[in-house]
């Protein structure tokens, strides 16, 4: 079965009008999940837009909602040390029990030609690692933010984070979903062994062929390791543009022939009316018929 939600930038808009998109998302029973995304600058744009931390702003949400599941699509793993993180995440769960998604990703890494992530990390005195450190730094995070979730205390002595003695009450009500972001080979090994859904970001930005083929070595990296291909939710994201309604339908219908259910809808807020209402005419009720 499909399922939807909405995705809202924290960028260049009013509190006030975050809260009332996602009041209303939370009355429109077809969209049953809401995101924000994880930056603590704009990554388009002039620098000097407002835009909100991430955590600070889904506590503020999900204490505006009651029904809709949400979370960060996804969090930066280098921003917050994981059991900082694990605190964070149950504490918005006692705001919202069992209603949280835990998206996660690598977060910036050291890649040639790129200009965003050290512009944003180097102002906030973040480190940004080696591809191959942040997808370890990831695979540590994950192990970390799972037993404090489900362990009474324990001590974690890994190559990047060490531990001692640590506690996590009150834990969430129910373990929330690990939601992992990321398409590249190594990185899908992550996902294979610690995520309960997986998330890569759909068309413009990749091909529906693309996503088959991460898929597939998704399946792959799966059997590698023993774990059943099929307890990973496959999961996207697609833009929504009024002036160009039939493109996100048409992905959605392609996207759910190759396996994805789980498709995350990311709408500009600005200009008033109700998004949710006309994301869930427009987009969902179509796509679901």
């Amino acid at each position: 079965m499909l399922s939807f939600g909405i995705k809202t930038l924290p960028l260049g808009v009013p509190y006030e009008e975050l809260v009332r998109i996602w009041r209303q998302a939370d009355a429109v029973p077809a969209i049953e999940h809401a995101w924000l995304w994880d930056h603590m600058l704009p990554i388009f744009g002039p620098v000097e837009t407002p835009i909100y931390e991430g955590w600070t702003m889904l506590a503020a949400l999900a204490a505006q909602t009651s029904r809709l599941k949400v979370g960060l699509m996804v969090t930066s793993n280098l921003t917050r040390p994981p059991a900082v993180l694990a605190k964070i995440a149950s504490t918005v769960d006692v705001i919202a029990p069992g209603r949280l998604v835990l998206g996660l990703g690598v977060g910036g890494t050291r890649l040639r030609g790129d200009t965003i992530v050290p512009r944003e990390y180097n102002a906030y005195g973040l480190t940004v690692p080696t591809p191959a450190e942040g997808r370890a730094r990831l695979a540590e995070s994950c192990t970390i933010i799972r037993r404090m979730f489900t362990e009474e205390r324990f001590d974690f002595d890994g190559r990047y984070y060490q531990l001692k003695d640590v506690v996590c009450e009150p834990k969430p009500a129910v373990r929330p979903p690990l939601l992992l972001g990321g398409w590249g080979d190594n990185t899908l090994g992550v996902v294979a062994e610690h995520a309960d859904i997986w998330n890569v970001p759909g068309p413009p930005h990749n091909t529906v062929a693309f996503l088959r083929d991460r898929s597939k070595l998704l399946d792959e990296k799966c059997a590698a390791i023993g774990r059943d291909p099929s307890e990973i939710v496959r999961s996207t994201q697609i833009v929504v543009t009024p002036d160009d309604v039939g493109a996100a339908r048409s992905a959605i219908g392609e996207l759910a022939e190759i396996g994805l259910t789980h498709f995350v809808l990311g709408v500009r807020t600005a200009g008033g009316g109700n998004v949710a209402e006309w994301l869930a005419e427009e987009i969902i009720e179509p796509a679901t018929r």
